[in-house]
């Protein structure tokens, strides 16, 4: 009877494993495809005046990869850069002078500091806020906010803006392809990227009337006159994941986002080691959730459900001579490999390393529960020597 009932319950867990991934291969969006790229676009007649801000904290390192590429920007109207050095201790905004001297025919870059940001604010958020206001004396049409560790292509700005003037868009964002060079940069950042599509797939975000609403916030460019009116960065300024906070506030006052996968705009920034990417994803993964342990629990059950069932289900189902276990699991196993196939190819990597998919998902869950740990530790959000325990806390120097 004991033995029956395991079989029993391997067997219908599994069952709900495979409805699962049929559900998200077909009513989700199609996430896992990977050919969301800039709508289609024609040149306008007349360039419109575009401002970049460069939010920058110790970016020293990377710098001279990143912003190169944007005072060699190929656009044909008026384009300006605003670096805002964000209380850095590593002399980024004197390289980022530096940088623009000994670079020949290079848009014009201001410099500036806001100062430490006040209580209610995210540094990165302030810095923002600060840019802008400066971009607004020169009366842009659009703002491009890039990161500090992103590198674009020449003709990246004019692409952008010819996308977001031929869809008319209120924000085009791009999600930049991320480094993968290390070991374990090839095992988690594909992955990364793959669930961010599962939980905000890239067609519904652009289709109009959805309620789906994301950015990448390494690239957006996002009509000015939009920004004002829905007060970016002002009504999120507390917002930890501030490119899904843009996205539905951009969304919520009315404009249309389009969010896709990037060509020719890389992230330069380095996550060798595990605990460089544990970092990454555990600095906002709680806040993701809201800070609500029932809906932390509900994710880990989901992800374990999703992700660890099938392989476990197969494996046991084959041992214990449980063939509808065994065949359900390898089925649900079998199309989570599939999703994971395209994101693979876009970032080159071989197709094999689909099968470790339900280990990297192991290793997201422990790194949500970490977040959730270091939220209760009253650690929060930390990042660059400042942390954020909860939506409105003060940034303390850490």
């Amino acid at each position: 009877m004991g033995q029956t009932a395991h079989v029993n319950a391997v067997v219908w867990v599994a069952a709900v494993s495979l409805a699962a991934w049929l559900w998200l291969l077909l009513c989700q969006g199609f996430f896992w495809r990977t050919d969301v790229r800039l709508p289609p676009r024609r040149e306008p007649a007349a360039w419109p005046s575009v401002c970049v801000v460069v939010p920058a904290r110790d970016e020293a390192a990377v710098l001279p990869d990143s912003l190169p590429t944007l005072l060699a920007q190929d656009y044909p109207g008026r384009a300006e850069i605003f670096l805002v050095d964000d209380g850095s201790s590593d002399g980024t905004g004197d390289l980022a002078r530096a940088l623009a001297r000994h670079h020949q025919d290079a848009l014009p870059l201001t410099v500036a500091s806001p100062g430490e940001p006040p209580a209610g604010w995210t540094g990165k958020l302030w810095a923002v806020r600060h840019g802008i206001a400066l971009a607004r004396a020169r009366e842009p049409e659009y703002l491009l906010l890039t990161d500090a560790d992103i590198a674009h292509a020449p003709d990246s700005l004019r692409h952008l803006v010819a996308a977001a003037r031929t869809g008319e868009y209120d924000a085009v964002s791009l999600m930049a392809r991320l480094r993968v060079a290390s070991g374990w940069e090839r095992l988690v950042v594909p992955a990364f990227v793959y669930f961010f599509a599962q939980l905000y797939p890239f067609r519904r975000i652009g289709r109009r009337g959805a309620r789906t609403a994301a950015a990448a916030g390494g690239c957006v460019l996002l009509r000015a006159d939009t920004a004002e009116r829905v007060r970016v960065p002002d009504a999120y300024r507390h917002a930890v994941i501030d490119d899904v906070a843009l996205a539905r506030t951009v969304k919520g006052g009315g404009g249309r986002v389009w969010l896709g996968l990037a060509d020719r705009v890389d992230s330069v920034r380095p996550y060798p080691r595990l605990g460089d990417l544990w970092r990454m994803v555990s600095r906002s993964a709680y806040a993701q959730l809201r800070h609500n342990p029932l809906v932390l629990l509900g994710t880990v059950a989901g992800l374990a459900l999703v992700y660890l069932v099938p392989p476990v289900a197969l494996v046991v189902g084959a041992v214990t001579g449980n063939a509808a276990g065994a065949v359900l699991g390898g089925l649900a196993w079998l199309v989570m490999t599939g999703t994971y196939l395209p994101m693979l190819r876009y970032y080159g990597q071989p197709p094999w390393l689909a099968l470790s998919l339900p280990f990297t998902a192991s290793l997201y869950l422990l790194m949500t529960v970490d977040s959730a740990v270091q939220h209760y530790r009253g650690r929060g959000a930390a990042w660059k020597g400042r942390t954020y325990a909860r939506p409105g806390a003060v940034a303390d120097e850490g």
